[in-house]
Formats: structure tokens, C-alpha cells, sequence
């Protein structure tokens, strides 16, 4: 099982994002994890594991109210040993630094643009977005298989930081039609149990935060699983 943690930047810090309410996102503070000062929430996450990638959402660029991308690039250049998944809501093809693979979520995105996708030749992660049931976005993009990489992440929004668990029915349905993709399961992983759970549909990659910073899932799980 591959953990992912995630990093959610807003107005220059780093934010705990809760069921999708973008607005009402409040700065990281919690007992293992005081700073929200990216820099320090990254040696967070590095103090209780070597993680080689790490996923995050630059929550003003997705909104288009600005964009973190100086702090963004100066991040890679200071952790160059570390990939880093980037969402940042619309994005076009451009030369990225070697550590840099760009999220792009359907959120993001209209079936008028959705062929844009087409130009990234299958190197970026996809993410399908979900509120509760509702798809996100470019509605097409979620059967369009021809626009599909590898490595697709299921986001279920509402889920985030909620403590409901991952979303069992979704991500089986996903790896159960889809077996040749590698599905990536993101909102409401709260301990091992849930880790577990998703390993047995075929999810072997999980994108993780709030269980991070409260220490439901520590050092010693990881290495365990």
C-alpha cells in the first residue's frame, strides 16, 4: 500500500480540508503537527515516514482566486528527492521540473475542453471528482476511457476529513470495471482498517491527511503494511 500525504495550500498556508467546504478551510494546527508552514508540514510528514511522493492542491489556483506557483516551485527545488502530484485546477501542457506531475481533476474541466488532456500523452494523474454521488465537472471525462492514464484517482469530496470512510461501493465498482487501471482511493481513509479494506478491492495507493496529523495512522503502520 502506497500513502500519499496530501497538502492543501490556501492564501499561503497550508489548510485542513474538511467535506469540500473550500471556504470555511482553516490553517493546520493539531498535536503532532503545529506549523502551518508548509515547509514544516512536509518534515512532518517525512518525520513519520520516508514518503517519495507527495500530493497537493493549490486550493487558490483551482478556485481562481490567485495561485501558489513561486512557493510551489521553490517546494521542488528544496525537495528534489520527492515527486510531487500537483492539482492546481486547469492546467496546460508546459515544461515541468523533473519532480512535478500535474493532477488534473475533472472538476476542472468541461466536456467542451476535456480534449485538452490529450496533449499531457498519459503523463499526469487523473482525478475523477465526486460530491457525495454527483460527478464533478466534465461529465464525459468519467467514461471517456481514451483520456484515461494509468493511475486515476477517485476523489469523493464530501469525504474529506469526515471521518465516514472511504467510499467502498465507488472504488469497487471502478476497479471492478476497470481492471487494468490503477485506481487511487482519496477521502475518508481514517486508520488501518480502512487501508485494509481498500486493499481488498485492488486500491493499492491512498491519498491521506487528516489520519496523518491526528495519528490514527503512524510510522508503525506504514511499515507494517
Amino acid at each position: 500500500m502506497k500513502i500519499i500525504p496530501v497538502i492543501d495550500l490556501k492564501n499561503g498556508v497550508v489548510v485542513h480540508a474538511q467535506q469540500g467546504l473550500r471556504e470555511k478551510y482553516q490553517p493546520i494546527k493539531t498535536n503532532l503537527c503545529q506549523s502551518a508552514d508548509i515547509y514544516k508540514v512536509i518534515e512532518f510528514f517525512l518525520d513519520i515516514y520516508d514518503f517519495d511522493t507527495i500530493y497537493i492542491a493549490d486550493l487558490n489556483a483551482i478556485t481562481q482566486q490567485g495561485d501558489h506557483d513561486s512557493l510551489i516551485n521553490e517546494v521542488l527545488i528544496f525537495f528534489p528527492y520527492i515527486q510531487f502530484w500537483i492539482d492546481k485546477g486547469y492546467q496546460i501542457l508546459k515544461k515541468y521540473p523533473h519532480n512535478y506531475l500535474p493532477v488534473l481533476g475533472s472538476e476542472s474541466y468541461s466536456d467542451e475542453n476535456i480534449l485538452d488532456l490529450k496533449a499531457f500523452n498519459n503523463r499526469f494523474i487523473l482525478s475523477l471528482d465526486y460530491s457525495m454521488s454527483e460527478e464533478l465537472g466534465a461529465k464525459s471525462l468519467f467514461s471517456r476511457q481514451d483520456l484515461w492514464p494509468d493511475n486515476i484517482i477517485i476523489m469523493t469530496l464530501t469525504r474529506i476529513g469526515s471521518c465516514q470512510g472511504p467510499d467502498l461501493a465507488k472504488l469497487n465498482e471502478f476497479c471492478s470495471h476497470y481492471p487494468d487501471k490503477q485506481f487511487i482511493a482519496a477521502g475518508g481513509i481514517r486508520n488501518t482498517n480502512d487501508l485494509h479494506a481498500i486493499k481488498l478491492l485492488g486500491v493499492n495507493q491512498t491519498l491521506i491527511a487528516s489520519a496523518l496529523h491526528s495519528g490514527t495512522i503512524s510510522r508503525e503502520d506504514i511499515q507494517k503494511l
